[in-house]
């Protein structure tokens, strides 16, 4: 039997309140009186005698700053991690965010060069988060509006959160958005504050060619129009002269790219971007 949210919840069944108390109580005839209990026997000879019931405690309830055997994090900014000692980023522990259009390959860029560090590392796509919403998702073909605005800051703030966690952990991160120079406050500047000035913003973009030819490759709700690819890359556009690393993979396979980015990473460490 399912009860409505913030309704009392039904009675404990212990002895005379289970599942067939009501019935019981209804099987005897109308009008027939209901037997009165049977006396307690007594023991055979010989035989032990009964023992108290051990009485039940209750467990204790787990404490609010952990979940299992985890210490959860304060959920302060990151650092930013210290120069590797070897080429590319070695084994620093570090957050990444993975900028370009629809069809500029960061998804699979980002996978490909998580799981080839020798440390820990996760990927976050920012896609993969805003679909788990199910009933009322915000189909990105049917345009921009105000619910799947808030949508994408939801799940900008989700995977902010999955990242701090990560990184507290030991666990470096990637995560990849389309973020758009023309809106900082949103773009940027939101990921900045949700995981903090440590940080580092690699910008991923092919030529428009390319973007569209990958573009056309995909499918479902991932799958835009060649007119709103062109609108997205002309606005990515300006990030030229931003002071953040380009790579144009326009023609970099994946594994070429994947070491591009981690060799840009490290001198980014090196010497980290003004944004």
């Amino acid at each position: 039997m399912q009860h409505a949210v913030g309704a009392p919840l039904p009675p404990p069944q212990g002895p005379g309140n289970g599942p067939w108390t009501h019935q019981a109580q209804h099987s005897n005839h109308p009008g027939r009186p209901t037997p009165p209990p049977l006396p307690p026997m007594a023991p055979a000879p010989g035989a032990p005698a009964p023992q108290a019931p051990v009485p039940q405690h209750a467990p204790v309830p787990p404490s609010r700053e952990t979940t299992g055997h985890i210490q959860l994090p304060p959920g302060g900014p990151v650092p930013l991690p210290a120069p590797p000692a070897e080429p590319g980023t070695g084994a620093a522990t570090l957050a990444v965010l993975l900028i370009g259009p629809a069809g500029a390959g960061k998804t699979t860029v980002a996978k490909l060069w998580a799981g080839r560090r020798r440390v820990p590392t996760a990927h976050v796509s920012l896609d993969d988060v805003r679909e788990w919403v199910c009933s009322g998702f915000a189909d990105p073909q049917a345009g921009w509006n105000d619910h799947s605005e808030a949508q994408y800051r939801l799940a900008r703030r989700t995977c902010g959160f999955a990242a701090r966690n990560f990184l507290a952990n030991g666990i470096s991160c990637i995560l990849d958005d389309a973020v758009f120079p023309d809106r900082p406050v949103v773009g940027l500047g939101g990921w900045k504050r949700h995981v903090g000035p440590g940080l580092l913003p690699v910008v991923l973009l092919p030529g428009l060619e390319v973007v569209l030819e990958r573009n056309a490759a995909r499918s479902g709700n991932r799958r835009l129009s060649d007119e709103e690819v062109a609108r997205i890359h002309g606005r990515m556009a300006g990030w030229y002269g931003s002071g953040l690393p380009i790579i144009d993979n326009s023609t970099y396979d994946v594994e070429t790219t994947a070491r591009v980015l981690d060799d840009v990473l490290a001198r980014s460490i090196a010497s980290p971007p003004a944004w």
